[in-house]
């Protein structure tokens, strides 16, 4: 641990002055970089104990530690991906630059111009010809107490200047949809955009968030989902097209959902649920492969195997292996029976439907440790999704769970307009009765679809617990990088 030492705002105000004073622009516009500390670390880390190479280094970072003894000073410098010691010396930079330490702050960012050697202790530095201050810091960085985690989620920059690690986290994020894009690139799918203000919000059972526009006059809302936007896409003929950016959904903040968060939806036509099957677990497989090297990982303890072939398992079957309960043959009385000695929350009408949901998130959803794609869903709540083409009241949809968490939902993508138009009568009745997330009515979705769009298969997976599975979080607010707080 680098050595602290505290200063207080008032301190470093009064440096700022000195240095103004001294006619030194403690935050110039520019400095020329030409080395990076990773880069310079990998090149030299095997010179020899005491050796200076005599050549030239031209770096910068934040000083993150600060050691004096009398005409020596030793400095923790650390940029976006390492750390190198710098050695001072005063009869190397001269008296004026050795006593401008005495301005100088953990937290301060330097540029440093020295050649590169060992210490005698061994710890390959920096041994400094001159240093330029090129950004005061006015608050004191607590190096070595660190911030509590409340803290750590509000102030983002200042947990990424304390922990190397959560820098590493999301340069892990980027890698994920890095790998994502090019997986979905090369599967000749095109990202496109859609608009995130909308007239109509759908594509998803949620509660929007409201806005208005002015120009407009009209209440518009934030989207929940991309869906509708990108099939109108296939409608129009672009056959396979993806997205990848932010959902709104005004909901509940806990450890896996944030209401602003990260989904990729695509949709490729031609195709049916059980490609987007051999889509997803082929997709996540190679992006684990290009982050950690194996599908083999863990995951709060939970050895899990992210190799394809993932095991299949219907709605109905599940319930009936985990909950041991067959409502089949249920009558409208033997449901509602069982919802109150099951104590069941259900919005809206008590149906088969909304009991074998019900029962599921009670019953099944942390059973699911490894990959598993849970199949065929009640029509009634799915409503954007193609009726099964032999079980009578299904749908041909499935939801991805591993570690107990949903990572995707997808389809065979419902494509009769008039079933379409029905099925969202439906959910208008079901808001009717008091189900706040029920589907809107889009006419203008119908009417899309009245033109015909071919048979499609549809895939959406949430990044952000992506990242969290594969970065071994047990909390969304670590994977992003601005979590909405209470």
């Amino acid at each position: 641990m680098v050595e602290e030492y505290n200063t207080s705002t008032e301190e470093r105000m009064e440096k700022l002055k000195s240095l103004k004073k001294m006619g030194i622009e403690p935050y110039p516009h520019i400095y020329k970089r030409k080395d990076k500390l990773k880069e310079i670390n990998q090149k030299y880390k095997n010179i020899a104990t005491g050796e200076d190479t005599g050549e030239e280094a031209v770096t910068a970072g934040r000083i993150v530690g600060y050691r004096q003894h009398g005409k020596l000073t030793f400095v923790d410098l650390e940029d976006r991906n390492d750390k190198i010691q710098l050695q001072v010396q005063i009869n190397r930079v001269g008296e004026d630059k050795y006593k401008l330490l005495d301005s100088i702050d953990i937290g301060d960012i330097i540029g440093v111009k020295g050649t590169v050697g060992k210490s005698k202790r061994g710890e390959l530095s920096i041994i400094v010809d001159n240093y330029e201050i090129l950004s005061k810091s006015l608050l004191d960085i607590p190096v070595k107490s660190g911030i509590n985690i409340e803290s750590r989620y509000r102030q983002r920059y200042l947990d990424l200047i304390l922990n190397s690690e959560i820098r590493e986290l999301f340069e892990k994020r980027t890698k994920i949809i890095s790998s994502m894009r090019k997986y979905l690139d090369e599967k000749e799918f095109l990202e496109v955009e859609i608009p995130l203000i909308q007239p109509i919000y759908g594509g998803a059972e949620a509660r929007p968030f409201k806005t208005y526009c002015n120009a407009l006059e009209k209440e518009q809302y934030l989207s929940i989902s991309p869906e509708l936007y990108l099939k109108r896409l296939i409608v129009g003929g672009l056959e396979r097209v993806y997205y990848i950016g932010k959902n709104f959904r005004n909901e509940g903040v806990d450890t896996t959902h944030n209401p602003e968060f990260t989904m990729m939806e695509c949709y490729k036509a031609y195709a049916d649920y059980f490609d987007m099957m051999e889509l997803t677990e082929e997709m996540i497989a190679r992006i684990a492969k290009d982050l950690l090297g194996t599908t083999e990982i863990e995951y709060q303890g939970n050895k899990i195997n992210l190799s394809p072939p993932w095991e299949r398992i219907t709605m109905t079957d599940a319930v009936k292996k985990y909950a041991n309960i067959d409502i089949s043959n249920y009558s409208k009385s033997e449901l509602e029976k069982l919802v109150e000695k099951e104590e069941l929350e259900i919005p809206g009408s008590i149906n088969k439907a909304t009991v074998i949901n019900a029962l599921f998130e009670k019953y099944v959803e942390d059973k699911l440790i490894q990959p598993t794609f849970v199949i065929d869903y009640p029509k009634e709540i799915s409503p954007l999704t193609k009726k099964h083409r032999s079980k009578e009241g299904f749908t041909e949809r499935f939801e991805l769970y591993i570690n107990g968490l949903e990572f995707a939902n997808a389809y065979s993508e419902l494509n009769d307009p008039i079933d379409q138009k029905n099925r969202f009568e439906q959910q208008v009745s079901e808001r009717e009765k008091g189900d706040k997330e029920a589907h809107m009515m889009d006419l203008d979705y119908v009417n899309a679809l009245m033109y015909g769009m071919p048979p499609t298969g549809g895939l959406g997976l949430g990044i952000d617990r992506l990242v969290m599975l594969l970065t071994n979080k047990n909390s969304i607010k670590e994977v992003i990088l601005f979590p909405m707080m209470r």
